[in-house]
């Protein structure tokens, strides 16, 4: 095996970070021997991942932990998933992040995952790709259960449009609205708003969607989009740390980021539905990419599920089956870093605006907080920093930084 000691791997747990519920964190509530025996020989601390009270989504906290300025380089999500998922994205393009849902006739949203869907979307995919209008190429392709991306090429779009998911059951279908009075905008939103009611059309009566019903699932009869964005230019991770590097994770959204900054993401399907991520596999594939690669990141999902779902004995559950993957990572001798992108709490079923606690083992100042949690990471050596602030901190203890000055 390779040498580890000047090896970087960052562990991010999606949505770990939480508020208290009863009294205490699904942190504070996991039985968690080898987070905790990490923390007692590392160095602790907490992370806003974009800013103190900003609440950060998935893919700017991303950006924002691989180094990369969130408020300079980001400009949607739909690009990330597209890329991520293995489509095609030229420049131009307008691309966007979607969901499978459940719609009644008079397209008000009963389930914005339509059942979290695993089976038969490829088959759904296939019916509303490679379609036209207004002379707009239409594209779609699947993602991990509900999830999906589109893509429109074509003369004059603009990413400055609104969303058509209403981000919540019992709501109406929004209509896509111009951000701008260009006619840009206002043609991007029209096409939106066709391709939405055509994939009702197109769905409703789709064979899947037939044999769902007969048993008693809730039918993946409508497209919502959300995120649209055009392909952002970034320099590459190699350019600007000088370092290979890699990134295992499950879901498109975090692939795509990796790769538009030329991180290697490979398609292992670790997961093929909501909670049964081969969390173990993933981190052996990590410590087996660091051979070849200098850092290497990994995101695991499954935390921040359970905290859409406000499911508090999950999210503990999840906590539980994480720290026994992580078993091997006792015994890295390089740089290993644990943290969450954001926090989301069981009492608010979303992302907020918490700081998420940071776990940082390997030539490092220990402190003297020895479990891993939420308010016990407050009292550690690192004190709170920005997301952005925490790659130069990787690269400082791990042996890779230069001298600012003489």
């Amino acid at each position: 095996m390779a040498d580890m000691r000047n090896k970087i791997l960052v562990l991010i747990c999606d949505g770990m970070g939480d508020r208290l519920t009863n009294g205490y964190t699904p942190l504070e509530k996991a039985h968690k021997p080898n987070f905790d025996y990490l923390a007692s020989q590392g160095i602790l601390g907490i992370m806003d991942p974009i800013a103190p009270g900003i609440k950060p989504g998935s893919d700017t906290s991303h950006l924002a932990i691989l180094g990369y300025d969130p408020y300079k380089y980001y400009t949607g999500r739909g690009p990330f998933e597209a890329i991520g998922i293995g489509m095609e994205v030229k420049g131009g393009d307008i691309a966007f992040r979607c969901n499978f849902a459940t719609s009644t006739p008079k397209l008000v949203i009963k389930d914005r995952r339509a059942g979290r869907i695993s089976e038969g979307t490829s088959l759904l995919a296939e019916t509303v790709n490679n379609l036209e209008i207004d002379n707009i190429k239409i594209m779609f392709k699947e993602s991990v259960e509900h999830r999906g991306a589109l893509v429109l090429r074509g003369e004059g779009l603009s990413p400055h449009i609104s969303d058509t998911d209403p981000h919540r059951d019992e709501s109406s279908v929004l209509e896509a609205k111009p951000r701008d009075n260009s006619l840009e905008a206002i043609k991007t939103a029209s096409i939106i708003n066709k391709f939405t009611r055509l994939s009702y059309h197109l769905l409703s009566s789709h064979p899947v969607n037939k044999e769902r019903q007969q048993k008693g699932e809730n039918p993946a009869n409508i497209i919502l989009s959300r995120g649209a964005g055009l392909v952002p230019h970034l320099p590459s991770f190699e350019e600007k740390y000088h370092l290979r590097g890699a990134f295992v994770a499950e879901v498109g959204l975090i692939k795509g980021i990796a790769r538009l900054v030329g991180l290697y993401a490979p398609d292992f399907p670790f997961a093929t539905g909501s909670y049964d991520t081969d969390m173990k596999q993933m981190i052996l594939t990590a410590l087996k990419l660091l051979e070849e690669y200098n850092i290497v990141f990994v995101n695991i999902k499954t935390c921040d599920l359970s905290s859409h779902d406000r499911n508090f004995e999950m999210k503990v559950r999840v906590i539980e089956r994480i720290d026994e993957a992580i078993t091997p990572l006792k015994d890295f001798k390089g740089t290993l870093v644990i943290t969450a992108d954001h926090s989301s709490p069981i009492s608010v079923g979303d992302h907020s605006g918490d700081p998420v606690p940071l776990l940082i083992t390997g030539d490092v100042r220990k402190d003297i907080v020895n479990t891993f949690s939420e308010r016990a990471a407050a009292r550690g050596g690192l004190n709170r920093i920005r997301g952005i602030d925490l790659m130069p901190t990787i690269l400082d203890l791990a042996g890779y930084a230069e001298k600012f000055g003489a």
